[in-house]
């Protein structure tokens, strides 16, 4: 840079001075990088998603804001998959991740390695995020759910064997039915990989054991301990069990995904026992009262139907007087039906002689003797008048054959005229024009033809007579 200052003597000079640095872009994008990550290293951030979305990559992408400011955020898939929930735009969460820059653009970002809704804690929205999902589907609508057997015969317990749920279970079942057999299906309930173990052991007990009804329990605890029945894979492997399923996890007041699947949602595990097993003793006594019921009730039938069978035998006639009384009932209606049939074939007698009178009076022979001899009148006349028209019709024939005869060039011919033929074409010689001097022409006479040499032409009719 050049300054230009006064040299003292009313003169000025011109002095070199240093410039400011000059940065590429690269540079000074690098230098805010390093300015930026190198003062905040991982900062918690409180805001609103929104413009959220998740491209096929699988990473997240969204913009937390404010009243006043918004900053642009990423969250990779590795962390991704230790979320219990979705990020939705509108959501107000707590966010932990580190300044980045992204020099392609320029941009200054937050890379998130940890997101927690406010209010609601992450597994309490992922719970609510999957029931209303899962509710959209139909997997919790009651018409597909079955229905359980009566008094199921072997029912299969998928639960942990050390668990108090197992005890309450098995002490219920028996004192109420002690002779109920019941298959214990070992999983882990709580813990990582313990929802897969649920699955899996359902999916056996559906080929391989052949049981009435499953059972699957487990005790109570917090969300955490109760997080493996709140699977969208168990979910799908109850709605898709061809045995049905009784879900007894936790306590009253907890309501697990696996609950809301089941084709029925016992409170307790000792409830599900409960519902399952009807007490033996109970039973027995019902069926006694029912047994009794059923005898008393035949008892008072039986009587009722001996009462019915004397009065009715005493009201009861002898049945000799029936008959006797059928049989002349059957004598005079035969008679009646004689008289009936007589006089109708009367009257068709008397109907049909009356039609056979009007038909001799009007029989068709005499008209058809008269039309026969107009008939043969009218043929008689037909053929006279035939054969005079063909008399006719010959004679005319005969004169037109005369006419044509004395027409026809033969005849002229045998009146003395001839015609000449110009050969070889057989053409008709009209002029003295069409044929040339030594040309050999054919004349038809009336009787036979001669072949000629033509040795004069002469446009004179009768060239000759002069000579």
């Amino acid at each position: 840079m050049t300054e230009i200052h006064d040299d003292g003597f009313g003169g000025k000079e011109a002095g070199e001075l240093p410039g400011p640095k000059v940065y590429t872009v690269s540079e000074l994008t690098e230098e805010i990088r390093e300015l930026l990550e190198g003062t905040f290293d991982f900062v918690w951030v409180e805001g609103e998603i929104s413009n959220f979305r998740s491209p096929m990559s699988g990473h997240y992408y969204m913009v937390l804001k404010d009243e006043q400011a918004q900053i642009k955020a990423v969250m990779f898939r590795p962390q991704i998959r230790y979320l219990r929930f979705i990020p939705e735009d509108g959501m107000r969460v707590i966010a932990r991740g580190r300044i980045s820059v992204y020099a392609p653009r320029g941009d200054y970002q937050i890379v998130l390695d940890y997101l927690e809704p406010m209010g609601l804690g992450a597994l309490t929205l992922a719970y609510e995020q999957l029931k209303r999902k899962l509710a959209a589907e139909g997997v919790f609508n009651p018409e597909i759910k079955k229905p359980l057997p009566y008094l199921p015969q072997r029912i299969a317990l998928i639960t942990s064997p050390t668990g108090a749920a197992v005890r309450d279970f098995l002490k219920v079942m028996g004192r109420r039915f002690a002779n109920m057999e019941i298959i214990v299906v070992p999983v882990r309930v709580q813990g990582e990989g313990a929802s897969a173990e649920i699955i899996e052991a359902l999916d056996i007990v559906n080929r391989e054991l052949q049981v009435d009804v499953v059972v699957i329990t487990r005790g109570g605890g917090s969300l955490e301990d109760l997080w493996p029945f709140n699977s969208e894979e168990l979910a799908y492997a109850i709605r898709k069990s061809s045995v049905p399923v009784v879900s007894a996890v936790g306590h009253e007041i907890d309501t697990t995904i696996c609950d809301l699947a089941a084709d029925l949602r016992a409170p307790t595990p000792s409830a599900a026992a409960e519902i399952l097993a009807k007490e033996k003793e109970t039973l027995k006594a019902n069926l006694s009262a029912a047994i009794e019921r059923m005898v008393n009730q035949m008892q008072r039938t039986i009587g009722t139907l001996a009462d019915k069978i004397t009065s009715l035998g005493a009201r009861l006639k002898d049945p000799r007087r029936r008959l006797e009384e059928l049989w002349m009932r059957l004598d005079e209606i035969h008679g009646r039906l004689n008289l009936a049939l007589k006089w109708k074939l009367d009257g068709k007698k008397r109907r049909l002689q009356l039609a056979l009178l009007k038909l001799l009076r009007n029989s068709p022979e005499r008209s058809v003797e008269i039309q026969g001899s107009l008939v043969r009148q009218r043929f008689h006349s037909m053929c006279q008048a035939i054969y005079g028209r063909l008399r006719h019709e010959k004679a005319g024939l005969e004169a037109l054959a005369h006419r044509v005869s004395d027409l026809s060039p033969l005849s002229i011919l045998e009146r003395g005229y001839s015609i000449t033929i110009r050969l070889p074409q057989s053409k008709i010689v009209r002029s003295y024009h069409e044929v040339e001097l030594n040309e050999k022409v054919g004349i038809i006479l009336g009787s036979g033809s001669l072949l000629c040499t033509v040795q004069q032409t002469s446009s004179n009719k009768f060239p000759w007579e002069k000579q």
